[in-house]
């Protein structure tokens, strides 16, 4: 017997599935026979016309290099939101995913999974700008498919279908940024061999929204670059800079190995981008930053600079907010380059635009995302050897909301990758574009595993001093570790000390900064020298605060197991958890 699942109040009626599953046809309630051999022709037309369109969109799709589609459902159109289709993953349980679309206002929609014998009923209601909306929540699935959903709309009784099908349950990640997020699979060190061997992973999917911006916010997306696919080499190995994105594929296979079951990874990002285009209105007027409609910023390296994004919330607006009723996991996010010149505001926006995202996503999927998924980010790596700016480590640090961290209290429930010892000079795509994305993707799993999935045996931090040891009469400082890490010393710089107790003179172009090295280490402690015309007045002390501060893998501290960099840090002393002033 079937389960009728009431949504919104609406009836429920028995599911029938069409023989062509792409075929939406229009049939009245209580046709004679005479009529269905009527509409069964139909059928057979619109299936041969079909047939034909298909191989002349396939024979014109392998002859360009995107897969652009436009979103052109017109009004009182039955339909499944733009970002639903094959092959796609929708969240499983515990969590309900969410299904919405397209109707006739008044109009009841059934949705119906073949699987489970469900039938989830509601109807269509006056949504954003009159259009007929509608959405049922699902019963929570376990990982796994292949399923196929029908949805029926009946307008005073005029039937029609629609079907998804090969669709997946398992966990869905967004993956969002700016240029080192769009940066492609194949433009990655090793990329030519993970394309070849992404048909290995045919249980993740993949999916990739266009570039689209707008100064209000949308409720579907209005372009898409890449719809659902099966991962292959054709959908992991796309044309450089379109898709797929390096770092959200690495993560995303690397995840599945671990997890074993279904991984639906959707790419959302845009080269050059400041985190003020991706932050909701209400987050900048938190961080008192006043509104503008476009903003010159200083990133000449980054890609994509034609119809260049810079104004406020305008891909908040149109890439995020569109997103908002699909249940996820969680989000990973690589930006912040373009807020090296302007990094002031930093530490306020980005864990605002964090909590903005779990809360509208939450309220989107009316509560059946959790109010505080797990978000992982890539604190930045460098670019230009050599170089003298102190934006790159500034905005490190205010990554960290200042506490060099996470998670810490103003960022709850967030990982961090570490990606300062990544650089990478001889980047074809320039420096501010290591090729070694695959690092990357590694340290942003094990912080995965253990913020979003509860792994306690996992290391996914580098390095922390538990205290701190002074030797007077030799003028050292230790910094202890746990034991129970173990620490490995590659190199003996990167450590400063600022020679006064004022913090005012400590800023970060202060001339009072000296280099102390590292002159003995053990298993789980490291030694600093100071000098002795600096020794009574040292409070502060910071640690990789250059714009490249050290060869790739090279910086000073790491963990033996899993081999993670200490991360930048400036702090107290003789207080290593203590946010300055000390």
């Amino acid at each position: 017997m079937e389960e009728d699942i009431e949504d919104e109040g609406a009836t429920t009626i028995t599911s029938v599935f069409l023989p062509n599953n792409d075929v939406s046809v229009l049939v009245p309630k209580g046709c004679t026979l005479g009529r269905w051999l009527t509409v069964a022709v139909a059928v057979g037309i619109l299936v041969v016309t079909a047939v034909v369109v298909a191989v002349v969109v396939v024979s014109l799709g392998h002859s360009s290099t995107s897969s652009t589609t436009t979103n052109t459902t017109a009004d009182g159109t039955f339909n499944w939101a733009s970002y639903y289709g094959n092959h796609m993953v929708l969240q499983q349980g515990p969590h309900r995913a969410v299904i919405w679309g397209y109707g006739e206002v008044g109009a009841t929609v059934n949705v119906t999974v073949n699987t489970s014998g469900g039938v989830y009923s509601t109807q269509v209601y006056e949504g954003y700008a009159g259009r007929g909306v509608w959405k049922v929540t699902l019963q929570p699935m376990p990982a796994g498919g292949p399923h196929q959903f029908q949805g029926v709309h009946d307008n005073h009784g005029m039937l029609q279908w629609i079907l998804l099908k090969d669709v997946m349950f398992g966990d869905v990640w967004v993956c969002s940024g700016q240029s080192n997020m769009a940066f492609t699979v194949g433009q990655a060190f090793n990329g030519r061999e993970a394309i070849a061997k992404a048909a290995k992973y045919p249980n993740i999917r993949l999916f990739t929204a266009d570039l689209v911006q707008s100064d209000t916010p949308l409720y579907d997306l209005e372009k898409i670059l890449q719809p659902w696919s099966v991962a292959s080499p054709e959908s992991v190995g796309g044309p450089d800079w379109h898709y797929f994105s390096a770092v959200c594929w690495f993560f995303g296979r690397d995840l599945y190995n671990h997890l074993g079951y279904p991984i639906g990874l959707v790419v959302s990002s845009w080269s050059g981008t400041p985190i003020e285009a991706w932050s909701s209105p209400q987050v900048l007027e938190n961080c008192s930053i006043a509104r503008s409609s476009r903003e010159v910023l200083d990133d000449s390296q980054d890609v994509g600079l034609v119809g260049w994004p810079n104004g406020h919330s305008v891909l908040w607006n149109s890439m995020i907010h569109p997103f908002l009723n699909m249940t996820i996991t969680g989000a990973i996010w690589y930006q912040g380059e373009s807020n090296t010149g302007h990094s002031d505001t930093y530490s306020c926006t980005f864990p605002g635009m964090i909590d903005s995202w779990r809360k509208e996503w939450y309220m989107g999927t009316d509560g059946q995302t959790d109010r505080h998924f797990p978000f992982g980010f890539v604190q930045i790596s460098t670019e230009t050897p050599d170089k003298i700016l102190m934006g790159y480590p500034a905005i490190r640090w205010h990554q960290t909301a200042d506490y060099g961290y996470v998670p810490n209290p103003a960022m709850p429930n967030v990982f961090m990758a570490v990606a300062v010892d990544l650089g990478d000079p001889d980047s074809p795509y320039g420096s501010i574009h290591p090729r070694d994305k695959q690092d990357v993707a590694s340290r942003l799993v094990l912080g995965a595993r253990a913020i979003a999935y509860n792994d306690t045996e996992v290391t996914y931090q580098g390095p922390r001093p538990v205290s701190v040891t002074v030797v007077p009469e030799k003028w050292t400082v230790q910094r202890i570790y746990p034991r129970s890490l173990k620490i490995t010393v590659k190199s003996s710089d990167g450590f400063e000390v600022c020679c006064s107790p004022d913090l005012d003179k400590c800023s970060m172009t202060s001339s009072e900064w000296v280099a102390v090295p590292i002159v003995s280490s053990t298993s789980y402690s490291i030694t600093l020298q100071l000098q002795q015309n600096c020794w009574k007045d040292v409070t502060y002390i910071r640690y990789l605060w250059k714009q490249w501060p050290c060869d790739f893998k090279h910086c000073a501290v790491y963990s033996m197991q899993n081999n993670l960099p200490e991360a930048p840090f400036f702090g107290c002393m003789l207080e290593p958890d203590m946010k300055p002033p000390c």
